[in-house]
């Protein structure tokens, strides 16, 4: 079967044996998009929003919920790392090899030498599954938490769950 994304993304999930449920559809640039192709997807829906410090050698990306809201200067002041604003399309391209309406935990394919932390809400630890666009919009992918897990730990990014509302 022809799949929509990264086929760095499928390659490494067939490695590591963690199986996935793939629903192709039109471009989705954001959540608010995404979630009407999603009716029949029983997983978690993410928003993944990808931040660097204000000196810009730290990178982060943000996973939660996609009908939560993120609490931005919250976040700023449990980091200690100053202002965080959105990293741009150079950088996400640079760290993630990704373009904007497309960011995905399953970026860290690409990022090789580890550069970019995770904070991902600790409520998506309850879920049973979990839903991420293959770095490209035009697809969602739904794994297993547990598999997900075993995946981050594969890449060597650094991660951790925070109650990010």
């Amino acid at each position: 079967m022809d799949y929509n994304g990264d086929s760095k993304v499928y390659s490494t999930l067939n490695q590591l044996n963690i199986p996935f449920e793939y629903l192709a559809h039109p471009p989705a640039p954001t959540v608010e998009i995404a979630a009407q192709y999603w009716k029949n997807l029983d997983a978690a829906h993410c928003k993944n929003l990808f931040f660097r410090n204000h000196k810009g050698n730290k990178h982060y990306l943000v996973v939660f919920d996609y009908r939560q809201s993120l609490n931005i200067r919250d976040l700023e002041q449990r980091l200690k790392q100053g202002k965080l604003s959105f990293a741009s399309p150079e950088r996400m391209m640079r760290y993630l090899g990704l373009t904007p309406g497309s960011v995905s935990p399953f970026g860290l394919v690409n990022d090789t030498e580890n550069h970019v932390h995770l904070f991902i809400d600790k409520t998506l630890k309850d879920a049973e599954r979990i839903s991420f666009h293959p770095n490209l919009n035009t697809a969602s992918l739904v794994i297993s938490t547990a598999n997900f897990l075993r995946y981050l730990e594969w890449t060597g990014n650094t991660f951790e769950f925070l109650e990010l509302y």
